[in-house]
């Protein structure tokens, strides 16, 4: 079983920049590959950025790439989202999600932070 919570969230103006961390309860994060997704009012939960168990191999929705970091300490069992150049459009419900190396899904999900970008 793993526990996630993510905080970090809040209101920024567009073109600014905010972190989001993820702690993770689990004694074995080294074994759980991690993701963030989001869902805006309305729409359905998308993937953002996703990491490998090792830290490697991170890969990007296009809408994001070159704007978002993601990045883990599996010493301190975290997981961070570093936003840059946000936009409007990046508004939404951040989601941290953790699935175990083999498995074909997500398994684990945090509660989620608000991420608010004004213009």
């Amino acid at each position: 079983q793993v526990q996630l919570v993510e905080s970090g969230g809040g209101l920024v103006q567009a073109a600014g920049s905010l972190r989001l961390s993820c702690a993770a309860s689990a004694r074995t994060f080294s074994r759980y590959d991690m993701g963030w997704f989001r869902q805006a009012p309305g729409k359905e939960r998308e993937f953002v950025a996703a990491i490998s168990r090792s830290g490697g191999s991170p890969n990007y929705a296009g809408s994001v790439e070159g704007r978002f970091t993601i990045s883990r300490d599996n010493a301190k069992n975290m997981v961070y989202l570093q936003m840059n150049s946000l936009k409007p459009e990046d508004t939404a419900v951040y989601y941290c999600a953790a699935r175990m190396f083999f498995s074909p899904k997500y398994d684990y999900w945090g509660q989620g932070t608000q991420v608010t970008v004004s213009s």
